[in-house]
């Protein structure tokens, strides 16, 4: 097996785990009422199905990076898988709620692990000119997971069970986690010089650009996790009384879409990465107005509007995939997956408060019942406008702070009459005052390894070699 195929294997390894975690994510999104009905819940104890998920998902963000980082995508991706099998069989026989609630918190464990450990593999092994389009399709492909929730699953679970549904995706898990197992290989350059933890997390979070994607991915994926995950389907059968075809037809454009947006804004942000904070506003704003159209609808909205929403909400996973290129040209390989680990929660973060928030809201309208009404859907879709706002005023922020930097940073290198480069003792300086390498050789050894490492990351983008 030559290096193009090998590489091409592992990735399409890696876009088969993403897509059954996808699938395993999402499998309550059309369930979201069968749930209710299967454990007795109300819409406050069915949020806590997802947000718990989301919770330990964007929790573990940092240590899966942390891991990936230390011992390379095939581990951790193995393990993930088998989390994921493991869960679906907990969910398959839960005698009661709190089992099954258990359960997807066990799912978020595992769902961490595995798409960061595929941005891994294209980080590290694609060039970088190919690796926004490379993230993007991979978002792509494994949002057919969703897809198979929604309808394939579903049909299954209604027609042979809960127990048998949730069991056949555990037994699809466990042979992806055999697949991962066998084809993945170690890669020398994913397994890199042991760095401290607390450097890695300190110099991740202080290099420019990182906190930029960390809020790009706050702001743009939580509206349509939060349909896609939970309340999209009992706000379009509950809420707007729409036949369950119909909403499926809506989960199939909002996946269908995105195979026109992704490389679309995959290509924009590789050939512009300077405007990316536009772009960034750009998919934010289509969402917020798709939302207030249909909101502000009297009455229940025209089926064409809610199709426009479909398609908008859908646009903010491609959108939010921007922020791991910011990341990837802002941090060197040897803390890559951390920085990652770091902005991957932040999208996460959001959705877990979003989906809390409302299901709460949605209580409070229903005085503990079940029912859904379109009304109570109006007041709770609201509390995602305060999260746009915090986002967007951070994302301008944070965008103004690293363009400034970069400007700073050429007109040093103008004056000087070439590219500015940190000075690489005093980069060993403040990585040794952090670990106390001034006296220890080893650590000093270590500094000067990470030296190495920034300077070849540098030396690759700045000759677009991966």
């Amino acid at each position: 097996m030559n290096s193009t195929t090998g590489v091409v294997a592992v990735w399409c390894t890696g876009i088969a785990a993403y897509t059954v975690s996808i699938t395993s994510r999402t499998s309550l999104a059309a369930l979201g009422l069968d749930t209710a009905g299967h454990f007795a819940v109300d819409p406050a104890t069915l949020s806590l199905f997802a947000v718990l998920q989301l919770a330990v998902y964007g929790v573990m963000q940092i240590p899966a990076g942390l891991a990936l980082d230390r011992f390379g995508p095939r581990v951790v991706l193995t393990v993930g898988m088998t989390l994921l099998a493991f869960s679906s069989v907990v969910l398959a026989l839960a005698p009661n709620v709190a089992v099954g609630i258990a359960a997807r918190v066990v799912l978020g464990a595992g769902d961490a692990m595995i798409f960061p450990s595929v941005l891994r593999v294209i980080g590290i092994r694609f060039p970088r000119r190919f690796a926004p389009v490379a993230v993007q399709a991979t978002g792509l492909l494994g949002q057919f997971g969703q897809l198979i929730s929604v309808i394939p699953f579903a049909a299954l679970v209604h027609v042979a069970g809960w127990a048998s549904g949730f069991l056949a995706l555990a037994g699809t898990s466990a042979l992806v986690a055999v697949l991962v197992f066998v084809v993945v290989r170690e890669n020398r350059h994913e397994r890199v010089q042991a760095v401290p933890m607390r450097t890695r997390l300190s110099q991740a979070w202080a290099a420019r650009g990182t906190r930029l994607a960390f809020w790009t991915h706050f702001v743009t994926p939580f509206a349509g996790n939060t349909f896609a995950v939970l309340w999209g389907y009992p706000f379009l059968v509950g809420g707007l009384g729409l036949a369950s075809t119909t909403a499926q037809g809506l989960f199939t454009v909002y996946v269908l879409v995105g195979i026109l947006a992704a490389p679309l804004i995959g290509g924009l942000s590789a050939r512009w990465p300077h405007r990316r904070v536009a772009l960034v506003g750009v998919v934010v704003a289509v969402q917020v107005a798709a939302w207030l159209a249909v909101l502000g609808s009297s009455g229940p909205a025209p089926l064409t509007l809610l199709v426009l929403l479909a398609a908008a909400l859908c646009v903010g996973g491609p959108g939010s995939m921007v922020a791991f290129d910011i990341a990837r040209d802002h941090n060197p390989p040897y803390r890559l997956s951390t920085a990652t680990g770091i902005v991957n929660g932040a999208g996460f973060l959001s959705s877990v408060l979003v989906i809390l928030l409302m299901g709460w809201a949605l209580r409070l309208q229903s005085h503990g019942g079940d029912d859904y009404t379109l009304e109570a859907f109006r007041w709770a879709e609201l509390v995602q406008v305060p999260f746009w706002v915090l986002g967007m005023a951070m994302v301008i922020r944070e965008g103004r702070r690293t363009s400034a930097a970069r400007a700073s940073e050429l007109l040093d290198g103008d004056r000087d009459g070439r590219t500015r480069r940190p000075h690489p003792f005093r980069q060993i300086s403040d990585l040794s005052h952090g670990v106390g390498a001034s006296a220890n050789p080893a650590a000093l050894e270590e500094g000067n390894n990470v030296v190495r490492q920034e300077g070849q990351h540098r030396d690759r983008v700045r000759d677009g070699r991966p």
